[in-house]
């Protein structure tokens, strides 16, 4: 499946929620999703539906591919088994994603900006150049810019880009803004993720 390059403030409008920092206040002035009879079509979402919105809110909020959202969920499944909550555990999964710890650490304005940045190279991980936003972050990782890129514009910039930044420090790593460098500490507590987010409805999608 092809990856959703749709306007973000659209999609946001769609789920009705801001999938991106500047989509709040766009969605602030136009509410409903969007479409030029959209209004006329609102009414009570079934069960299916809401589950189905919910899924596709957090499967955007990251920035997943639908097999790859499907792929985290069923591992996230069967792990429930040793007592943890596959809701939970999904978003913790998506949580420890590279590019979500560059985002969440304020080096990226998005994170769609977060994956781009990784995916251009410009990153690495416990010493090696990685590219691959879904590397799965543990206990120990030591995230850095390469030397290279340092001396780019964008990173140049980094201070504005972090003084701007609306996220605030999660207990599960630690970002050296000096040094633009993220440890991992731990794993991300519940509370940690996303706001406004119902996992469950979304273990419910998937068990149908």
């Amino acid at each position: 499946m092809a990856r959703d390059r749709s306007p973000i403030v659209k999609q946001s409008r769609r789920e009705g929620y801001a999938l991106h920092p500047k989509a709040h206040k766009i969605m602030a002035r136009k509410s409903g999703i969007p479409g030029q009879h959209a209004h006329g079509r609102q009414g009570k979402p079934s069960l299916y539906l809401t589950q189905l919105r919910e899924k596709q809110k957090v499967r955007r909020t990251y920035g997943l591919l639908e097999k790859q959202f499907a792929r985290l969920m069923k591992e996230a499944d069967r792990a429930s088994a040793h007592g943890v909550l596959p809701g939970e555990l999904l978003l913790q999964l998506l949580e420890r994603r590279l590019d979500n710890a560059v985002y969440r650490a304020g080096f990226a304005t998005s994170r769609r900006a977060a994956r781009q940045l990784v995916g251009h190279g410009h990153f690495m991980l416990n010493g090696r150049r990685v590219d691959i936003p879904s590397i799965r972050l543990k206990a120990g990782d030591v995230i850095e810019v390469r030397p290279k890129s340092a001396k780019s514009v964008y990173f140049a910039q980094i201070k504005d880009v972090i003084a701007n930044s609306t996220q605030v420090p999660v207990s599960w790593m630690k970002a050296d803004e000096k040094k633009i460098t993220i440890t991992v500490t731990g794993n991300p507590k519940r509370e940690e993720a996303e706001v406004d987010i119902n996992e469950q409805l979304i273990v419910e999608y998937y068990s149908r």
